[in-house]
């Protein structure tokens, strides 16, 4: 089967003049071109398309989500992992809503909070594989400890510094700062400082890590939320200040 431009742009909420954007970019190239010169779409070009919104709704920028694409041509393997990305996204953000109702039911009430009821659904161990597959399971470990010894209010304002460091970041892509200036680079220098309240900060870490800021939908989420290239930003700014500022 296949569908025409405009069938696919009516289907997937989106516009044809976006579908032809995807397609000039590469991100989604048509199956056939009619005679007409009407864009034709197959079953292949419908999943494909199904994950570029994803990554989309995700936050990550265009260039990010070719570059995705590109390193996932197992289909299957990529919509799996896109499937656990939704159902982690789903429980937290229904942990989130429950902890907002019971704010709102005890503040209307009068009642005392919890901090853990009002904090619920920031939750660091679901990248618990993740971090022991990539920099070992003694930094997972130590790193949790670290987390558990904390009070809800040590958890809330460590969560806040990381808020101000991404706002900061957006404000200094949109100024059109360069990232190798001193403005920026102190912005990656305390980024790096709030890095290492859990892990030894070293030039292949950041760099590392920077990568997955711009290249991971679950981490580029965090800086790239609107879809402006801010992830990108904080990737060329830490790893600028990793070749110049840190070893290891």
């Amino acid at each position: 089967m296949e569908w025409s431009i405009q069938e696919i742009a009516r289907r997937a909420g989106t516009t044809s003049r976006t579908l032809r954007h995807y397609g000039d970019l590469g991100l989604l190239v048509p199956s056939r071109t009619g005679a007409n010169g009407y864009r034709y779409y197959d079953q292949d070009a419908l999943v494909r398309l199904q994950r570029i919104l994803l990554l989309r709704e995700l936050g990550l920028p265009l260039p990010a989500i070719k570059d995705v694409l590109e390193g996932q041509r197992d289909t299957a393997v990529a919509l799996r992992a896109h499937l656990r990305l939704l159902e982690q996204e789903r429980e937290r953000i229904g942990r989130q809503i429950a902890s907002v109702r019971t704010t709102l039911h005890r503040t209307e009430e009068g009642e005392d909070l919890m901090a853990e009821e009002v904090f619920d659904g920031f939750d660091h161990t679901v990248y618990e594989q993740e971090v022991g597959e990539r920099w070992g399971r003694a930094a997972y470990e130590r790193g949790d400890r670290w987390w558990r010894g904390l009070s809800p209010a040590e958890r809330a304002a460590f969560q806040q510094a990381h808020e101000a460091i991404a706002r900061d970041y957006g404000a200094a892509r949109a100024a059109g700062l360069d990232v190798a200036g001193d403005e920026v680079q102190d912005i990656a220098r305390r980024h790096c400082a709030w890095l290492s309240a859990t892990t030894e900060v070293t030039r292949s870490y950041v760099t590392g890590l920077a990568g997955m800021y711009a290249a991971d939908p679950r981490f580029a989420k965090n800086y790239d939320r609107h879809g402006d290239g801010t992830a990108v930003f904080v990737r060329d700014a830490l790893t600028i200040h990793a070749r110049d500022r840190l070893s290891g």
